[in-house]
């Protein structure tokens, strides 16, 4: 078999060239951990990486290997026929039931707490500022009325399973790169149970569990953001044999808003004013959550400038009383299509300027901080 490891045995664990054998062994049982396929189910991907550690751990785990490793790299290991010895294992579980005595993956006679549960729900914005109550509705793993959970059909028997004896865990010897250790798996027969039902319940075919549909209130709590999740515990899918039902995520997705951009508790909106009310100053409207709000437009505003309205933003989650500002960014708008007559009160206008007016009162690296800090 071809070297798995894509590198550097010690880039593979993480660990310096100087690492002594305990440092080298926790590395690799973090990083075995972290790529477990009950925590790695949604990637592809998790052999090959879990193949890479335990090659590398093989190497740095065996000094005459290491010192091979360390003078003369992978190819020396080769020569020398020190091959990764991976030959026999069929899947992931087996590969961690090799080096770690199926304390990863055994079976199970006892209780297991059931799967979490995720669910999307979508809200306005002005919903996620309020609050809101709704009904959701998602299948989940219910425990089987009929049967209780135990999979056989009432006033039907459970008995011992006879290939594991009861226990729910099937024992072999498996070879390792350490050579031949005691695997345990979950009996195949009674699926880890260690019972099996002589009449199966009809209801859930002797599974003890079923699919149903389930509709459940929630509350939405005022100043929730987009992405952010609420935890129900005990809502989601039902244990196995008898074990607690695991959480459900309700994940929140706010719609975007044509009026509103959320930055954290505070709401940036844009407010078109034409030229001549900005250099004369103007109260106009703008669209809030809660409604139009009026905003004072003082005399000489300038495009890009940004009035702070407090309070009008979004409420605070765990705090709901109090609230962010609603920040109004000013977009001076310049005439078009001007009549003749208009045309001749912009001219005189114009001709009427001086230096006076025209003085900014801020420098040149004022006003770019001001443009930049204002279309962030």
């Amino acid at each position: 078999m071809a070297s798995t490891v894509p590198g550097d045995p010690y880039e593979v664990l993480g660990v310096p060239r100087g690492a002594d054998d305990q440092t080298i062994k926790k590395s690799f049982r973090a990083l075995a951990r972290e790529l477990h396929p009950d925590v790695n189910s949604h990637d592809p991907d998790a052999e090959t990486k879990f193949k890479a550690a335990a090659e590398a751990y093989e190497i740095l785990s065996d000094p005459r290997r290491r010192e091979i490793y360390d003078q003369y790299g992978h190819e020396g290991l080769r020569s020398g026929g020190m091959r990764p010895n991976f030959e026999g294992f069929g899947s992931l579980n087996d590969l961690f039931g090799a080096f770690f005595g199926g304390g990863f993956g055994g079976g199970q006679s006892g209780p297991a707490q059931g799967d979490d549960a995720i669910i999307a729900v979508s809200v306005t914005l002005a919903e996620a500022a309020a609050g809101k109550t709704t009904t959701i509705s998602f299948e989940a793993i219910d425990r089987c009325e009929e049967c209780d959970g135990s999979g056989a059909e009432p006033g039907s028997k459970l008995s011992s399973c006879d290939r594991c004896n009861g226990s729910g865990v099937v024992e072999g010897v498996a070879n390792s790169p350490f050579g031949q250790v005691l695997q345990r798996r979950a009996c195949d027969a009674c699926d880890g149970q260690g019972q099996i039902a002589e009449s199966p319940c009809e209801s859930c075919d002797g599974r003890g569990r079923v699919v149903r549909r389930r509709e459940l209130e929630i509350e939405v709590p005022p100043g929730i953001d987009d992405g952010q999740r609420i935890r129900l515990g005990g809502r989601g899918h039902a244990g196995e044999r008898g074990g607690p039902a695991g959480d459900l995520y309700v994940q929140v997705q706010v719609e975007a808003s044509e009026q509103l951009l959320r930055d954290g508790d505070d709401l940036i909106c844009v407010l078109d004013v034409p030229a001549p009310s900005a250099a004369l100053g103007v109260t106009l409207e703008v669209e809030g959550l809660d409604g139009p709000v009026p905003v004072k437009v003082p005399t000489a505003t300038q495009p890009g400038e940004i009035i702070e309205l407090s309070g009008l933003g979004m409420p605070q989650l765990r705090r709901p009383e109090r609230r962010g500002a609603l920040r109004v960014v000013i977009n001076v708008v310049i005439p078009r299509r001007l009549t003749d007559e208009q045309r001749s009160l912009n001219q005189q206008l114009a001709d009427s300027l001086t230096d006076e007016n025209l003085a900014a009162p801020q420098g040149l690296g004022a006003k770019l901080r001001r443009l930049l800090s204002s279309s962030r």
